[in-house]
Formats: structure tokens, sequence, C-alpha cells
């Protein structure tokens, strides 16, 4: 199976041909997902002693199981945080793997890592942290908080009273999930300052006051959210710093999706107080166009993160010699083994140049005011609250959680979009509500009009 043969060589030209159409489409197809023994009944098995051949394989999933899955880059799909890879990032996704580059250490991988750090250069003076700044890409948001927690809590138990605390992160209920699951995983307590609006230091200043001395006491990680999952709402990053720098907290911003709208002129305003961030993490897979999986985080000192995170073993000793010295991104994150996930990033950036991703990310905001304007004259529907980002809450004027759902489901039914209800807390209570998030510039505003009026 490592032969170079006729049948690779057919292989390879038929991968070629899929990819070629698959991203020079811009409408694929909305596929559906399909029970598990739906599928299996349509392609058997799959998995046998002799194979069963590249040509069936392929065939099974490009006209079964590709077809059970939903392209995140529908223009119509306008749920959860959707993505829309540039199709240089997506072809050079191809050449990153083709090239077989092992990413953790500079010795085995420098030229790749090279680019991949020109890219976080970039990252970096987008949000204005300071000289010395440095980061390194991981698999995602949730590795990139984990990282960054990870490194914040064991710079606070340099100090000697707190090596064997249980320590606490404070964040706002509107955080993102992974900010709870991580804590889960670290074994770090978490407590959630009750508000999905709009989190202000005063408020955190005055929640944190009326914490037990024994709680507040073990606090040593403060996240604010740069852009909320489901709302793009963008904290009070100034005022949060400042009480983060007056109390000695490690200041943590999440900006795994809002963080691509540093970009945006319209909106760079919101993100003041961003620069003091002691870690930041961003997502290129979610608003800055790279393909699934690149996530990234960003370390005032990346040293701290390094005394955190560098791993000893005898094999990798050689990683430390004169002779292979470079950066190491496994010194930075949780993961020793990583691919390359910036390098397709870093193609798309140099191919395009900065000035197309900025207007890129304007116009996902442009669309979700253009929403947020086409909801305000529809009688039908009305705003949640104001559009934030590329985020847009509304309600359906009547309806049920039931009624939202059999939507969702009708629309993706046909074939036509993708767009999910969320729930939104007014007051005491959780109300159900239609929510878009723009991503992908090829959304115009005739979908948008055509969605609007499935709600009739």
């Amino acid at each position: 199976m490592h032969k170079i043969d006729i049948e690779l060589v057919e292989m390879t030209l038929d991968v070629m041909k899929y990819v070629i159409n698959r991203i020079t489409k811009t409408l694929p197809e909305l596929g559906q997902p399909k029970k598990e023994e739906e599928l299996k009944v349509l392609v058997g098995e799959t998995i046998t002693s002799a194979g069963i051949g590249g040509e069936k394989a392929f065939q099974l999933f490009r006209d079964v199981l590709v077809k059970a899955t939903v392209p995140i880059d529908h223009p119509r799909h306008l749920a959860f945080v959707p993505a829309s890879p540039t199709r240089a990032a997506i072809m050079f996704d191809l050449v990153t793997s083709a090239s077989s580059i092992h990413g953790a250490y500079w010795m085995e991988g420098a030229g790749g890592i090279f680019c991949e750090n020109e890219a976080m250069h970039w990252l970096v003076s987008l949000t204005g942290m300071p000289e010395g700044s440095f980061g390194v890409f991981t698999s995602g948001g949730t590795a990139a908080n984990l990282s960054a927690m990870v490194a914040a809590r064991e710079n606070w138990r340099q100090n000697p009273e707190n090596i064997e605390k249980r320590g606490v992160i404070v964040a706002s209920i509107g955080a993102h999930s992974s900010v709870k699951a991580m804590a889960k995983v670290m074994d770090a307590e978490i407590v959630l300052v009750p508000s999905e609006e709009k989190m202000y230091g005063t408020d955190l200043s005055t929640f944190v006051s009326k914490l037990p001395d024994e709680k507040r006491n073990r606090i040593f990680a403060i996240v604010a959210t740069a852009g909320t999952t489901n709302a793009g709402i963008i904290d009070d990053l100034e005022g949060i710093a400042d009480f983060c720098i007056s109390n000695k907290y490690w200041f943590h911003v999440d900006g795994a999706y809002g963080g691509g709208a540093l970009l945006a002129d319209s909106v760079r305003h919101l993100f003041n107080g961003i620069e003091k961030a002691d870690s930041i993490t961003i997502d290129p897979h979610k608003w800055l166009f790279s393909p699934y999986d690149c996530g990234a985080i960003l370390y005032k000192n990346p040293e701290i993160a390094k005394a955190a995170h560098s791993q000893e073993g005898s094999y990798l000793e050689i990683f430390k010699d004169e002779g292979a010295h470079g950066f190491n991104p496994s010194d930075y994150q949780i993961q020793l083994t990583r691919r390359l996930r910036g390098l397709p990033l870093w193609f798309s950036l140099a191919m395009h140049g900065v000035d197309k991703y900025k207007w890129a990310v304007e116009r996902g905001i442009t669309l979700a005011n253009t929403a947020g304007e086409l909801i305000t004259k529809n009688e039908h529907v009305e705003l949640v609250r104001d559009p934030s980002l590329s985020c847009v809450l509304f309600r359906r004027k009547g309806w049920s959680p039931d009624d939202y759902r059999n939507w969702t489901y009708e629309n993706h039914k046909k074939g036509f979009a993708l767009v999910t209800p969320t729930k939104w807390k007014q007051g005491t209570e959780f109300e159900t509500v239609a929510r878009f998030c723009f991503i992908n510039p090829d959304t115009t505003d005739e979908d948008i009009i055509a969605i609007l009026d499935t709600m009739h």
C-alpha cells in the first residue's frame, strides 16, 4: 500500500477532479445527516480483510457519505458559527497534508513553522499586544482556552501557598461552552457572572467582592469574551483589564469567533483593552477563512506558557540541542504532535493580501446590519436585540419552541438553508428565538429575504 502503481495514479486523478469540482462550487448541496443504521445499509462493510479498493471506497464517500454532511461554507448556512475558507486556503491544506511535515519542533518543521510564525506575527499585530507577545496555532478554541488556563494556573502556583489549591476561574454565563468544559478537564472551579449581556468591569468587581474570602483567594484567571457565540457581544475589555491588573489576576480574552473582527475598522474600537490581555484565543477557521481545524492562542509572555507546557523526555533532548535550535510550537500549548494548521492561513494571506480579508470580514458585519433592517421592516418578525458583529437574534411573533424547531428541519429537509434557533435569557426566563450568524461573503441580501419569507 506504499507502492506507486496505476491504481494510485488513477485514485489521485479522481481525488483531484473531486477537489476541483468542490472548491469551484459556490452553492454546494446542503446535505442532511442520516442515522448510522441507514448509512450502514447504504454502504455495507467498508473495512474488510482484503479491502474494497480505492475506487469503490471513494465512490461510496462521494455519492453517499458526503451527502450526509452539511457543508459549512453554504451561503445559507447561518447556524452556529459557520465558516467560509478561501479556495487558496483549501488548496494549501492539501499541500500541507501532502508535504507530511511534523509541526512540533523546528528541527523537523523549520520552513513550515516559519510560515506559521509569519501568520502569527500578523495575528498578534491585530491585537496591539506589546512587543514580545507571540503564540501558536491549535486545533481550535477549546484547545487554545485550555492551553491558556493551564499556563495561567501554573503561573499562579509559582506562589508556594497555591500549590495544593484548586484554582478558580471567573467568566460570564455568556462565555463559550468550552470555557466551562476545559475548567472541568483541568479540575478548576468556575464561577459565572450572571449576565448574558455585556460583562462590565464594575459588575465583575462587585461580583468578585461578594464571593466568600476562601473562594476569592483561589481566583487565578478572569475570562472575558470578545464576541459571544450566541449574540456577538463584546465584554468591557478595558474595564475588565484594569480590574485584573489591579488584582493581579490573569486576563484571558476568548475571541475565538469575534477575534476576526479585529480586522474591521468599523468595529475595531469595540475591542479596546484587548491589548492588555495575558492571553487571547482567536479561531482562524471561523472568521479568518481558514479550513478546519485552525485555532490560535496568543500570549503576552510566551515564556510563562513554555514553563507550563514544555515536555521532557529522553528522546526529545535532541530538539533542545543548539543544532536544532528554533521555535518549537509544542512548548506553548497542550499538544506535542501537531500538523501545521497555520500554513493554509499563511498561504491565503500571502496570496490575497490583508485588504481582501478586511473586506470579507466587513461583509459579514454589513450582512448582519442588513438583516436587522429587513427584520425591522417585516411585520412577522422583530429583533430581540440590535445586531452585534455578525450575529442577529430575532423572534417570529407568536411562535413556540416547536415552531422554531419544525421551521429549522423543514428548511434543511428541502436543502434550502440551515438556520437554527437558540435560547436568550429575558429576566429570569429563557426564550427560544431565531439566530443568524454571517461569515460567508457569498451570502446575499436575497438569501436573507428568502429565509425570512419561510417564516410567514
